[in-house]
């Protein structure tokens, strides 16, 4: 596992004391009615949680994916949502930092890194899923005013009503073969011509909203283009999701971390037979099989991560570790519903939400059915160049 540097480590540890002694209380105040939590946004602003992956020059913290892996493991073990709130944003901060031109990142990363502009993608249309070289949305180039020229509609797209930046993953040559060498991401302001849905009822993931977004002859510069050339956003957006994946492995670690720190703690003071039900066998199984999975998630995602921070393509270790965590943390979900028994289906205990947040991963940045289709591609791939 990387060696976190003495200022990644008093980052994590910030927050941790802030997801114990801010989130965890007030989670239901948001959770329960769906409400966006604005309260506890502004003090992750000031705390710098949304210049993660901006440089330093830029305003941003700067910190290692292995860094950023546990810092949304950590928000995410108090309130998956507000792991949402970060995760479209730092994946856009990554892309521009890594790809956008300097014009670009001087626009737009002082403001991302204090979290006056927050960011989201938009991959998901309405008839695709997780089929993206499928997609309908296209921007065509009028040369007269240099604008593209945006029709089409994205879906599930996560903090839309709160974004001031949409990156758009788009056809911009509609006649390319394959498909995927005419895409791009274009950095939309939300505007005239674009319409953003009321929130799509969720079953978990509360207080954060996910939209359908609708493009109508939207017209936005062709200075937008992230990176300045267009048809190159297929691969933009491929090294976008190495971290996406990676972000979402780790909020599923910090679900699955939740569930398992209150079963524990229950199976400690509840009794019966004259002895806590941790010491019957069938829930100490249960205990050590959750605390076995999540380490070994824990490490896949580590691994995807300092893989990452070395420059080499991840997206295999980052679908490995998509995939085992999300899987591992709807389990251990239920087990800690097991582990509860019928308190577990009541609302008065946390395991509930848990196991209600616990399915987005598992659906969300590529199925994990697709997530298979991508391992096993670079599997066999890799093992041909041998």
């Amino acid at each position: 596992m990387s060696t976190l540097t003495q200022d990644e480590q008093e980052m994590i540890d910030l927050v941790r004391d802030f997801v114990d002694e801010r989130v965890k209380p007030q989670v239901r105040e948001f959770e329960e009615p769906d409400i966006y939590p604005e309260p506890l946004i502004e003090e992750m602003k000031k705390l710098g949680f949304f210049g993660l992956l901006v440089p330093a020059e830029h305003g941003g913290v700067d910190v290692s994916t292995a860094a950023f892996a546990r810092v949304t493991e950590e928000i995410a073990r108090g309130w998956m949502s507000l792991a949402g709130a970060i995760g479209g944003h730092s994946v856009i901060s990554y892309l521009i930092k890594t790809f956008g031109t300097p014009e670009q990142q001087e626009k737009y990363l002082p403001r991302m890194a204090t979290g006056e502009v927050r960011a989201t993608m938009a991959l998901t249309e309405p008839g695709g899923g997780s089929d993206l070289q499928a997609m309908s949305t296209f921007a065509t180039l009028d040369e007269a005013t240099g604008e593209y020229v945006v029709n089409g509609s994205k879906t599930w797209i996560s903090n839309a009503a709160h974004s001031g930046i949409i990156g758009l993953l788009c056809r911009t040559d509609r006649d390319a073969k394959p498909a995927h060498k005419g895409f791009s991401v274009i950095l939309v302001e939300p505007g005239e011509g674009l319409d953003i849905s009321p929130k799509i009822p969720k079953l978990g993931y509360k207080g954060v909203e996910a939209c359908t977004l609708s493009f109508d002859g939207m017209r936005v510069p062709a200075a937008q283009v992230l990176g300045g050339e267009p048809n190159l956003g297929w691969g933009h957006m491929m090294r976008g999701l190495e971290m996406g994946r990676i972000q979402v492995a780790s909020r599923a670690l910090g679900v699955g971390k939740a569930a398992l720190e209150a079963a524990t703690t229950y199976a400690q003071q509840r009794e019966s037979f004259g002895k806590p039900i941790w010491k019957h066998q069938s829930v100490g199984n249960l205990l050590a099989d959750m605390a076995t999975q999540l380490r070994a998630a824990q490490l896949l995602t580590a691994d995807a991560a300092e893989r990452l921070d070395s420059g080499v393509r991840a997206d295999m270790e980052a679908g490995m570790a998509k995939l085992f965590a999300s899987e591992t943390a709807m389990k251990v979900a239920l087990d800690a519903v097991r582990v509860h028994g019928g308190y577990g289906y009541s609302r008065e205990f946390d395991v509930e939400r848990y196991f209600r947040d616990a399915p987005l991963m598992i659906v969300g940045e590529g199925t994990n059915e697709i997530q298979r289709n991508v391992i096993a591609a670079q599997w066999v791939a890799r093992s041909n160049e041998h």
